[in-house]
């Protein structure tokens, strides 16, 4: 047996009172999704233990299996991870948005979905201008970066961007949990105001302002931890060779503590625009070689944080219709049977921009085991099903079950 997981980053939402009420999952036309629900089993994980933040760090470690209050050190270690960032003993790591900031105000987490070579032009034109033998900046992709302090306090209250759009800036800026971090809120406030002095007119965001484009005037960190210390899969459960696909940084940061092969596909962007059909048939070659992937698509949780519902609806059946549809036509051909489970990591609903911990949908199909009763997919349907509410390493359990 084969396993998949085919993960639709904050597909998951609310009724729309604009929209009869109705999820984009209930608006979505997505009938190859819905034909595993039909031949599977259904029902919710909770993905976000109560004392956590609902970031997808969190809960993408939670799908995995992970006890995620016992491992997770913040979501900049995994990133940097993916990136090859080495840390040493006493690095505290951050990821580092670039961000827009509009009359005082935190106008998008993204710096306008600034693209990847104009953000590495402006990071390491940060780290010549701010970094030092213990200040480095890393450039990622997109708005995604890292900043590496040395001898960092991590004990910090940050506060993801996204989650504070429209918010006075300097009302959610970096606070302590323990006094003895007070040296490292301090030195990272400073760091944040120095940005927007000298980003303010690098060429880039003139050219970017001359164009109608957000500037990406800011830097944002958030999530500070030092290196983790993380069982594999194969070490959990008995995974044997294992491989991750995304667009993003931390969904590959994830897969090497996991002990899983990265593997990148070229037009992956996280966002709508993304390689859909490169990451499906990247999948299925995967598949030939592995026993377990794990394919990671971004696009629905942007578009919850954009608040943009149509786009939601349509990033949800671009991945039934030029993904799920090719994996099924395309595992049919192998001689062994794949199970594939298709959920979300956290819902990202539109009225709100922002992660929630709302137990998700989750649909398993195997072709060993008898399907329940529950005919589409959506967050009300599989409620339903046979699963129940999953906690823990339960998904991952049932999932691997031969």
């Amino acid at each position: 047996m084969k396993y998949l997981i085919i993960l639709g980053d904050g597909m998951s939402d609310e009724p729309l009172k604009d929209y009869g009420n109705k999820t984009p999952l209930q608006l979505a036309k997505k009938p190859n999704i819905d034909w595993l629900t039909k031949n599977g089993r259904s029902g919710l994980l909770a993905t976000v233990p109560a004392s956590m933040h609902p970031g997808s760090e969190v809960a993408n470690m939670a799908v995995l299996g992970y006890d995620v209050e016992k491992v997770f050190e913040g979501r900049g270690v995994l990133e940097a991870a993916s990136m090859g960032v080495t840390l040493k003993p006493g690095d505290m790591c951050l990821r580092c948005n670039l961000i827009t900031i509009e009359n005082e105000k935190i106008k998008n987490h993204s710096g306008g979905h600034i693209s990847t070579i104009e953000a590495n032009e402006l990071i390491l034109f940060l780290n010549e201008k701010l970094g030092n033998e213990n200040i480095t900046f890393y450039p990622g992709v997109s708005y995604r970066h890292i900043l590496v302090i040395k001898n960092g306090n991590k004990h910090l209250d940050c506060t993801p961007p996204h989650d504070v759009v429209d918010t006075p800036f300097r009302d959610v800026m970096i606070k302590t949990v323990t006094p003895e971090a007070d040296k490292t809120a301090i030195l990272l406030n400073d760091l944040i105001l120095k940005s927007q002095k000298i980003l303010q007119d690098h060429p880039v965001n003139i050219k970017r302002k001359l164009e109608g484009k957000d500037p990406a005037n800011s830097i944002w960190p958030w999530s500070p931890g030092y290196k983790p210390t993380m069982p594999t899969l194969k070490e959990m459960f008995g995974v044997g060779k294992s491989a991750v696909i995304s667009a993003v940084d931390l969904i590959h940061g994830i897969g090497v503590y996991a002990g899983m092969k990265v593997i990148r596909v070229e037009g992956a962007t996280g966002l709508y625009d993304t390689n859909y059909e490169g990451k499906a048939k990247a999948a299925v070659e995967a598949l030939k070689t592995n026993d377990f992937v794990y394919l990671h698509i971004e696009a629905s949780d942007e578009a919850g944080h954009e608040g943009d519902v149509d786009l939601k609806i349509k990033t949800i059946e671009y991945l039934d219709q030029r993904v799920v549809k090719y994996i099924l036509e395309e595992v049919k051909k192998f001689d062994e049977p794949v199970t594939i489970a298709v959920l979300p990591d956290h819902p990202t609903p539109c009225e709100l921009r922002t992660h929630t911990r709302d137990p998700v949908p989750v649909t398993i199909y195997s072709p060993t085991k008898e399907p329940d009763n529950v005919e589409v997919y959506d967050e009300f349907s599989v409620k339903e099903g046979s699963l129940g509410l999953l906690k823990e390493d339960e998904f991952m359990k049932i999932l691997l079950e031969k």
